[in-house]
């Protein structure tokens, strides 16, 4: 599947492919439909099926673990472990939620673009934080822009009831997801160490 947030940019694409054809311009008609093929690629939205245990937290984000901290200079509330995975332009941008939960509050926050990897892009890049009302406990999800990513699309509203691995959001076009969870998680990844979105194990009770 590939949603429809793609659709401004294969549609153009597209438009500009046929412009430089009827100009008889082969070179920038090759560019555009390869661009085309890119975003085509770029939003695609695979299935996944999370695993059956309700006691396994997933990953809300595919990409690359760069960071697990407890306590000490965190955006999470005390006692909580917080996980930062990294995406790259070539990994799937659809965001998942982790864990059975009611949707108990959703902030936007204006901010920089810094990348992704530098530690003040934590702080002060833009962002979504929801929190994930659970039978364990809030769970924080954070959607961070970054130096490509100008904009992270949120889907869901305070109230929703969500099941792991439904559809939340997603980053364009690459940058970080942040999660963070209660003590009584117990995380089973380790930094460098690649995931995928409603289908990774990250944590678990």
């Amino acid at each position: 599947m590939i949603r429809k947030e793609s659709f401004p940019y294969i549609g153009g694409t597209l438009i500009f492919a046929f412009f430089f054809y009827v100009l008889w311009l082969e070179p920038l008609t090759f560019i555009s439909l390869i661009l085309c093929l890119f975003f085509i690629y770029f939003f695609r939205d695979p299935e996944r099926i999370p695993p059956e245990d309700p006691n396994l937290v997933v990953s809300p984000a595919d990409g690359k673990v760069i960071m697990i901290r407890q306590g000490g200079d965190t955006l999470c509330p005390n006692s909580h472990t917080e996980i930062s995975i990294f995406m790259s332009p070539f990994d799937v941008h659809v965001n998942r939620i982790p864990f059975d939960g009611t949707i108990k509050e959703v902030v936007y926050t204006p901010g920089n673009f810094f990348s992704a990897f530098k530690d003040k892009a934590y702080k002060e890049n833009e962002n979504i934080k929801i929190t994930l009302s659970t039978s364990k406990g809030d769970i924080i999800i954070r959607q961070v822009a970054g130096v490509i990513a100008r904009r992270a699309v949120c889907w869901v509203n305070k109230g929703d009831n969500l099941k792991r691995g439904d559809r939340f959001g997603m980053i364009k076009f690459s940058s970080r997801v942040d999660i963070c969870l209660p003590s009584n998680f117990k995380v089973n990844i380790k930094e460098g160490q690649k995931v995928k979105a409603g289908q990774s194990v990250i944590a678990s009770l």
